[in-house]
């Protein structure tokens, strides 16, 4: 796999953060709020190596 395509494939996931900050907004989550919170850790920990380890790397 190339870089550019491992780039476009990281900013598709990180594109998906937006969704997850939407269910947060969510009144009737319950308990399902424990796990959208530990995805949006999770994801921002993997944006984050990401970017350490490509550093040129312009993202969202």
């Amino acid at each position: 796999m190339d870089l550019q395509t491992i780039k476009e494939r990281v900013a598709l996931v990180q594109s998906k953060r937006e969704y997850l900050l939407s269910l947060l907004e969510q009144p009737n989550l319950g308990t399902l709020r424990v796990d959208v919170n530990q995805a949006l850790e999770e994801l921002d920990d993997l944006i984050d190596e990401f970017r350490r380890s490509i550093p040129d790397t312009e993202m969202n």
